[in-house]
């Protein structure tokens, strides 16, 4: 098997690649190989695989982030590219998967582009794609070929017991809408923990607006569980809501960190104690460094999912508790 990289997130791949090697110390097969993803002056996308893969088990690690247009590219070319050199299966790993919030139809003539990129994806040559967290499950069902979606559940956890430690009794999980239920359920459950729900009404994209608490959070220690933080404003209004409410304090662990349009600030100015975040999106390409902000790494659990894959292995038993 080998590994392929783009340049959305050097720095996670290279990790996954030091756990790969410390899974497979006897396989020799094991490459993080070396590809070149370049651009013309007119910003054409170039690849070029500067090994043999023929006939491999090839793992290309590409989040479309942002920006996003340009990962994504890179990601086809780079499957083409491997489809050309005669890999024997190609598996798109994609930390994060842009476009998943268009989902769905929200009005008239107006696209599905979660849909559009599955097709672009099979289209390209994958044979399979290994991701985290999508932002809707069903999402699975939109390609005509295997898709595993990891969860972050486990990772979490374990941050959330070294970082709480004995006040796990105080410790309240929280999800930020409705829509997030069986995510903040799935953490609570690992704990035993209370769960309470923020109800909240959108008047717009992008602005959203805290109406009340579902659950008794006073005297806890509330954490928010959400799977994206884009500009930052629901989790921030929601943690004033609950610190009303009578929360202690208020923390809040999201897998994919957007953090566009001033998110950063945003976070530093608000209520909230603590944002910990994954490197699904390259930390490094955050705009501002706040104090608040930190970084958790989801490179073991890919690196495992990537061995099982490669050894044809159940991934599901990677999230009992």
């Amino acid at each position: 098997m080998k590994l392929v990289s783009g340049n959305a997130n050097p720095t996670l791949a290279r990790d996954v690649a030091k756990h790969l090697k410390r899974l497979r110390p006897k396989a020799k097969d094991f490459t993080h190989a070396s590809a070149e993803f370049k651009r013309f002056k007119d910003n054409e996308i170039f690849v070029r695989i500067d090994e043999n893969v023929r006939g491999e088990d090839v793992f290309i690690l590409q989040s479309t982030s942002y920006p996003a247009n340009d990962n994504l590219m890179e990601l086809l070319i780079g499957i083409d590219a491997l489809r050309r050199a005669s890999a024997r299966r190609i598996t798109a790993v994609m930390p994060y998967y842009g476009y998943a919030r268009q989902d769905r139809k929200v009005g008239g003539r107006t696209p599905i582009s979660a849909k559009l990129v599955a097709n672009l994806i099979v289209a390209a040559g994958a044979h399979r794609v290994l991701t985290l967290e999508l932002h809707a499950g069903q999402i699975q069902g939109f390609f005509d070929i295997p898709v595993d979606n990891l969860f972050s559940t486990p990772i979490l956890e374990e941050d959330l017991r070294a970082n709480f430690g004995e006040k796990l009794d105080e410790m309240m999980i929280v999800s930020p809408d409705v829509g997030g239920v069986i995510r903040a359920r799935a953490l609570a459950n690992r704990f035993g923990a209370d769960l309470a729900i923020v109800d909240k009404r959108r008047p717009e994209a992008g602005v959203s607006e805290v109406m009340h608490i579902i659950g008794d959070v006073k005297g806890r220690r509330c954490v928010l569980v959400d799977d994206i933080v884009d500009s930052a404003g629901t989790l921030c209004n929601a943690a004033v809501a609950l610190k009303e409410a009578g929360a202690k304090d208020v923390s809040a662990y999201v897998t994919h960190g957007v953090l566009s349009n001033g998110a950063v600030d945003r976070v530093e100015k608000s209520e909230l104690k603590e944002l910990v975040v994954t490197d699904s999106i390259d930390p490094e390409q955050r705009k501002g460094n706040g104090k608040k902000i930190r970084t958790i790494t989801v490179a073991p659990l890919i690196a495992e999912a990537i061995d099982r894959i490669a050894n044809e292995q159940s991934i599901s038993v990677l999230f009992e508790p």
